[in-house]
């Protein structure tokens, strides 16, 4: 992976990745911001294509994160507490095991932070909350043995 960013001016920067580029303007949105926001990106493309993959479809979907920081410099992410909404035809086992297959296995950026970061999460689906403030497990990048081969490993 090959990333850049280029000074604009007026806090203003240009991202470039290998596949496109975006403007990052950090008047409007900090780049901890941005860093949480592809956190939550991340898991959330991750359950979508697992779904998929399986034959079903995601509706209704929205994941959001409380996140607390720490008070000193660097003020590092503190903890992390990931909530899903969604919808869906598959079971709540099945919906639970999405999850749990970005958070623990798949999901390269909570994988980055997760043994410095608490995280939690909590699932709401078909509105009912099937899970309220689960911890993952922390530690090492173990892989779990889930059968779905990973959705967003690139």
């Amino acid at each position: 992976m090959n990333v850049s960013v280029e000074y604009l001016g007026e806090k203003k920067f240009k991202a470039n990745t290998l596949k496109s580029s975006y403007i990052l303007d950090c008047k409007e949105i900090t780049p901890v911001e941005y860093f949480a926001t592809g956190i939550i990106g991340c898991t959330g493309i991750d359950l979508v294509m697992m779904a998929e993959n399986d034959g079903y479809v995601v509706s209704n979907y929205k994941v959001s994160a409380e996140i607390e920081r720490q008070n000193e410099v660097p003020m590092k992410l503190a903890s992390m507490h990931i909530i899903y909404e969604f919808e869906g035809s598959f079971d709540t086992t099945k919906a639970n095991r999405y999850i749990l297959a970005s958070l623990e296995s798949y999901c390269t950026t909570v994988n980055s932070v997760r043994d410095s970061v608490k995280i939690t999460y909590s699932i709401v689906y078909n509105g009912v909350k099937i899970a309220d403030k689960e911890s993952i497990v922390s530690g090492g990048g173990t892989l779990l043995d889930d059968g779905f081969g990973g959705a967003c490993g690139v």
